[in-house]
């Protein structure tokens, strides 16, 4: 699949208002910080072609899986050029592999989409990034379903990133969720339409997207180095964060046997289980490049 976007100043707004971090929020001609083009580059699905969970239907660009449930799982970004706002970049996207197995609980499938950001104007590759789905089969049908919450107990919460000793804590709410849906052109009815997460799905409530886990990663790494620039990112999510649990972000001391320009951060529940991790390789920002 191959289509010629701009890099849109509007959903980059909104992502900057919606993080609320106190970093410079990228306007027209500025480098978007690491992994803010899966907010720059949406794309709506037609109402037609989408799915009972809210999805596309598959079939088209993804293949057609008869596992019900989808999870974001991870990927690995290089940047090879600067992406900046309001530039027109060609994005070529391709499905590079299938692979089902069985696992602990039941049938899964992982998808790898390999993408190519282009400069469509000298032709340069800016970014080559992949990402890895997982799909997963269905959650026994529950025989009982969790209460709301009180409206009092879900009100929009603030800024997701709130500092606290050793790092931050991960706020969520669903206004957050709705926002962040609404910013990067997902209709999951799992981040959004409580009845259908607890109740089709068996999930205990909201679940909040892995990609806003992940973005919520990186600019943590914004905040601790403003004067570095990221080349090269890995990214895992290894649990799901349900909306309103609580979460903490830290910055992970990178192993010994690592580069030197190696940054770690992570995403944890409370008791330490790992939610969500970030590697980055780091540059040095040149006088030459202005990045938010």
């Amino acid at each position: 699949m191959t289509s010629v976007e701009t890099l849109d100043a509007g959903p980059v707004a909104a992502l900057g208002a919606l993080l609320d971090s106190g970093a410079p929020v990228p306007a027209a001609g500025d480098v978007l910080p690491p992994l803010w083009h899966w907010v720059a580059l949406p794309r709506w699905p037609a109402s037609s072609g989408i799915g009972v969970d809210g999805h596309p239907r598959r079939g088209d660009f993804l293949p057609s899986i008869d596992l019900p449930r989808r999870m974001f799982a991870g990927g690995e970004v290089t940047f090879h050029g600067d992406l900046r706002v309001g530039t027109e970049v060609v994005r070529e996207s391709e499905v590079v592999s299938v692979e089902e197995k069985s696992g602990r609980s039941g049938r899964l499938a992982i998808v790898t989409v390999v993408t190519r950001l282009v400069d469509a104007g000298r032709d340069d590759l800016l970014v080559d990034e992949r990402q890895d789905l997982i799909y997963r089969d269905a959650a026994p049908s529950p025989t009982s379903f969790p209460d709301p919450e009180p409206a009092s107990a879900i009100a929009p919460a603030g800024p997701p990133l709130v500092a606290e000793d050793g790092g931050w804590r991960f706020v969520t709410d669903p206004t957050l969720l709705m926002r962040f849906s609404a910013a990067t052109a997902n209709p999951h009815r799992i981040h959004y339409d409580w009845p259908y997460a607890t109740r089709v799905e068996g999930y205990p409530g909201l679940v909040v997207q892995g990609p806003l886990s992940t973005l919520v990663l990186a600019e943590a790494l914004r905040l601790v180095h403003p004067d570095r620039v990221v080349r090269r990112l890995k990214h895992r999510n290894t649990a799901p964060l349900f909306c309103g649990d609580p979460a903490h972000v830290a910055v992970d001391r990178p192993a010994p046997d690592t580069a030197p320009d190696t940054a770690e951060m992570a995403l944890r529940r409370p008791d330490g289980t790992a939610l969500a991790g970030l590697t980055a390789e780091l540059a040095t920002l040149t006088s030459e490049r202005h990045q938010p």
